[in-house]
C-alpha cells in the first residue's frame, strides 16, 4: 500500500473533478478546490428553471425558498449545528463583518478582545478595527515562531472578567497549524466571553462539530470544500437572536434571515448542497444519514491525505536548499515554504513552468508573516493537497521543488 492509499478511492474521485482535465498538478486547494461535476450540474439545473426571490404565492419563489432550506441543513449536517443557526453569504469575510459589526455594537470602552497572529486576516481585521470603533482592548494570541504552534496556555494570561470574545483558527491555511480550540475556547468561556472560530480551512479536511469545538460561532465557506463562493457562519438560534445586526428594514426580523441583507445567489445555494452530498459519498460504503456518511467519508480523507502530506512535508524538510515554515504535531495537508536564493514568486513561477499550480505571497496571514519575518522576502510559498490529489503528484512534487535552484 502506497502513501496516502486506503478506503478512498482516489481514481473514482478524480473522475468526479472536470478541472482535472488540463493535466497540472492543483496544489492550491488552501485558496479554493476544485468542482466535481456533481455541483456544476447543481448550479446549472437551478439556472434552467425559474427562481425567483423569496416570499411569493408562485411555484418560481416556493424553488428559492427549498434551495435556501436544502443549504442551511446541508451545512447544519457539516458541521453538526442546527439548520435555523446557520446564516448565509457570499463569503466568509464578509459575514465576519456582519456578525463583527452586530457583537461590536454590545461592546463598551474597556472591554476586551482576543485574536491571534495564526489567523487568516479575516478572522483579524474585523475585531481589531471594531474594537478600536468601540474602545475595546485588543490582545494578542502569539504563535512559536519555532513550531507555528498557538499555545493554548496563554490565554490564561489574556482573558479577564472585561473579555468579550475570543476569535480563533481552527487551523492555518498558511502553514496548517491546528490549535487545540476547544481547550482555548473552555478558558474563554470560564471568562465569559464568546468564541467565534475560522473553520474555513479545517472544514476541507476534517469533520467538524461546533459543540465538540465550543465555537459560539463557527464559518465556513464552501469554495473551500469543493462547493462554489457562499460561505455560512453556524450558531445556537438563541445567541443569534440577541443580536441586532445592520439590515434593510424589508428584510425579515427572524433568525437567521435578519442577518442576510439582499438576495441569496440561489443557484450558487444549489451548489453547497451538492458539495456538502459530495463529501458524504467519497466512502461509497458509508450509510445512515447524512452527518454519519459525513463522519465515515471525512475520515477516509483525513487518513488519506495524512499519507501523503507526510511524505512531501518529511521529503521538502529533507531538503537542504528548502525551508518549511513551522513543525507543529496537529496541521492540515498544507504547508508553506521558501528556497534559498530565490524570492517565493520566482519559485511560484518555476513551478508553473512545470505545470504546479502553488500560491506564493502572505497567504492573508499577514500577522503570521510578519511576526515570521517573512513578509519582508515576499512571503512564502504555498502547496495544500486534497482528496483529489495523488501520490504520483506528490512524488512530481517533491521532485519539482528538489529541482529548484536560483537563477
Amino acid at each position: 500500500m502506497g502513501p496516502g492509499e486506503g478506503r478512498l478511492d482516489v481514481a473514482r474521485v478524480r473522475g468526479l473533478f472536470p478541472g482535472l482535465s488540463d493535466g497540472l498538478v492543483h496544489a492550491e486547494g488552501p485558496a479554493g478546490a476544485l468542482l466535481p461535476e456533481a455541483v456544476v450540474l447543481a448550479v446549472a439545473q437551478a439556472m434552467r428553471v425559474p427562481v425567483a426571490e423569496r416570499g411569493g404565492v408562485f411555484p418560481a419563489s416556493a424553488r428559492a425558498e427549498g434551495l435556501l432550506a436544502s443549504a442551511r441543513t446541508a451545512v447544519a449536517d457539516l458541521v453538526g449545528g442546527v439548520s435555523s443557526g446557520v446564516v448565509l453569504g457570499p463569503d466568509s469575510s464578509r459575514l465576519t463583518w456582519t456578525l463583527a459589526r452586530a457583537l461590536a455594537r454590545t461592546w463598551r470602552p474597556g472591554d476586551e478582545v482576543v485574536v491571534s497572529r495564526l489567523d487568516h486576516d479575516a478572522n483579524v481585521r474585523p475585531w481589531v478595527e471594531l474594537a478600536a470603533g468601540a474602545g475595546a482592548v485588543v490582545h494578542w494570541a502569539e504563535v512559536d515562531i519555532e513550531t507555528g504552534e498557538l499555545p493554548d496556555w496563554q490565554y490564561d494570561q489574556l482573558l479577564g472578567p472585561r473579555t468579550r470574545l475570543v476569535a480563533v483558527t481552527a487551523a492555518s491555511s498558511a502553514i496548517g497549524t491546528r490549535p487545540d480550540v476547544a481547550a482555548i475556547a473552555r478558558r474563554a468561556h470560564a471568562a465569559g466571553a464568546l468564541v467565534f472560530v475560522d473553520g474555513t480551512h479545517a472544514a476541507a479536511h476534517d469533520l467538524l462539530d461546533v459543540r465538540t469545538l465550543g465555537a459560539d460561532f463557527l464559518a465556513v465557506a464552501a469554495d473551500m470544500w469543493c462547493g462554489p463562493h457562499v460561505a455560512a457562519v453556524v450558531a445556537d438560534p438563541a445567541l443569534l437572536a440577541e443580536l441586532e445586526p445592520e439590515r434593510l428594514a424589508p428584510v425579515p426580523d427572524r433568525v437567521p434571515d435578519r442577518f442576510e441583507s439582499g438576495g441569496h445567489a440561489f443557484e450558487l445555494l444549489a451548489g453547497v448542497s451538492a458539495a456538502v452530498e459530495h463529501l458524504a459519498a467519497l466512502d461509497d460504503l458509508a450509510t445512515g444519514t447524512r452527518r454519519e456518511r459525513l463522519r465515515a467519508s471525512m475520515a477516509a480523507v483525513a487518513a488519506y491525505e495524512h499519507g501523503l502530506f507526510g511524505w512531501l512535508d518529511q521529503a521538502l524538510r529533507a531538503m537542504r536548499h528548502v525551508q518549511v515554515i513551522g513543525s507543529a504535531p496537529r496541521t492540515t495537508p498544507t504547508l508553506s515554504f521558501t528556497v534559498e536564493g530565490m524570492r517565493p514568486r520566482q519559485v511560484a513561477h518555476e513551478l508553473s513552468r512545470r505545470g504546479i499550480c502553488a500560491w506564493d505571497g502572505d497567504l492573508y496571514a499577514r500577522e503570521l508573516f510578519d511576526a515570521l519575518g517573512a513578509n519582508e522576502e515576499g512571503g512564502a510559498v504555498q502547496l495544500g493537497l486534497m482528496h483529489y490529489n495523488t501520490a504520483e503528484e506528490v512524488g512530481y512534487l517533491i521532485d519539482a521543488v528538489a529541482a529548484l535552484r536560483p537563477r
